[in-house]
């Protein structure tokens, strides 16, 4: 068993090296055939109470960095891990991105994206309080610089691959962490406590520019669309949206359920529900969590390599055996790591879906077996 800690060297943890692909060298056909041959592996999985399905994600590098500038590039460069992607044992397949950074939503309020060399668009606060934010009367996001630019990168992928490849949402943040990119963070808090009314209508607002972006997004890809998207095994027969949330840990219980768990629930009831990811290690947040009437789906990270801070694997069995709700498992590392950090989450009554990031194809074959083997 090969063990290593996080690399702070590496630009991406979960990046898989591809050649890109000129999409008038992909075979379309090939690929929706193996995803269609797939489907009904998902379907089953989604609508069992509990079992287990493999995911080896594709992180093509730069396309969540930089390269997401340029719409044919970030294509051509998922094509290459779709195509990749093919020689893995895996039962849940990879799918587009019109993936244009965090904070899309902000645009609506005003901000614009801070390009640096090589790295992924930022964006830095705009205002001193919530009363400044809650002043502005934001256009919908497809009216924004930004969100145009989403809806024309999905409109391109779409065209060049003939509406033939699944494709996610882009990248969407949940409603705190998209005001903690229009108010520093450390005020944000601190009006969270002085101000609630006002921050609850803040992300009352926010909330609903993330439905309504969402639902463009939705009509426009249509049948293409896999849930929950971004950073989650997602399938055109699964369900929910989901969102990144690794504010939540530095919010009381108290506060989250409060304040926070009404604005998920709303953007999530728009689709059926809603899947929740944080980075690191989230266990004490998990009762919090489950609090969200319709959620479907959370993520974690469970091996070193993953993630500085990884979950450990025994409360998150515990919390969501028999419930339902999939636990979307990230492990970086080989076959028998991965067999490792399964055998500790599986039990009956789990629904488990095991991302894997194998280097190859023939030690992501044996993790798969393992996997299926002891989940069987």
């Amino acid at each position: 068993m090969s063990r290593k800690g996080f690399d702070y060297t590496i630009r991406d943890a979960q990046e898989t090296h591809v050649e890109p692909i000129p999409v008038e060298k992909f075979d379309l056909e090939e690929y929706h055939q193996y995803e269609l041959a797939l489907r009904e592996k998902c379907r089953k999985f989604w609508s069992s109470d509990q079992g287990v399905a493999v995911y080896r994600r594709f992180r093509a590098p730069g396309v969540f960095a930089s390269a997401c500038r340029n719409m044919k590039t970030s294509l051509e460069l998922q094509l290459g891990a779709l195509k990749e992607s093919m020689k893995y044992k895996a039962d849940i397949p990879n799918f587009l991105e019109p993936w244009y950074g965090i904070g899309t939503v902000t645009g609506a309020f005003g901000l614009e994206y801070i390009w640096h060399e090589n790295q992924a668009p930022a964006t830095k606060p705009r205002f001193s309080s919530i009363a400044e934010a809650l002043s502005v009367d934001p256009p919908p996001v497809e009216e924004t610089e930004i969100g145009g630019h989403i809806l024309n990168m999905i409109e391109y992928f779409l065209d060049k691959t003939k509406g033939k490849i699944p494709m996610s949402f882009t990248d969407t943040q949940s409603p705190i962490n998209n005001a903690s990119y229009l108010i520093s963070i450390d005020q944000l808090f601190l009006e969270m406590y002085d101000n609630p009314e006002a921050y609850t209508k803040l992300l009352s607002v926010i909330s609903q520019l993330l439905v309504d972006f969402s639902r463009k997004q939705q009509t426009l890809i249509g049948d293409a669309l896999v849930y929950p998207g971004h950073g989650f095994a997602s399938s055109r027969v699964f369900q929910g949206i989901g969102m990144s949330d690794d504010n939540t840990l530095m919010i009381s219980d108290a506060f989250f359920t409060r304040l926070e768990v009404p604005h998920r629930e709303k953007v999530g009831s728009a689709f059926n529900g809603c899947a929740f990811h944080s980075c690191g290690n989230w266990t004490g947040k998990i009762q919090a969590v489950k609090a969200i009437s319709n959620l479907v789906m959370v993520d974690g990270a469970y091996s070193d390599e993953t993630d500085p801070d990884p979950n450990p694997t025994e409360p998150f069995r515990e919390a969501f055996c028999n419930t339902g709700i999939v636990l979307n498992a990230r492990i970086v590392g080989d076959a028998d790591l991965v067999a490792e950090k399964v055998k500790e989450l599986w039990s009956p009554g789990m629904k488990l879906i095991v991302v894997t990031y194998c280097q190859d194809p023939k030690e992501q074959a044996k993790a798969y077996d393992r996997i299926h083997e002891i989940c069987s």
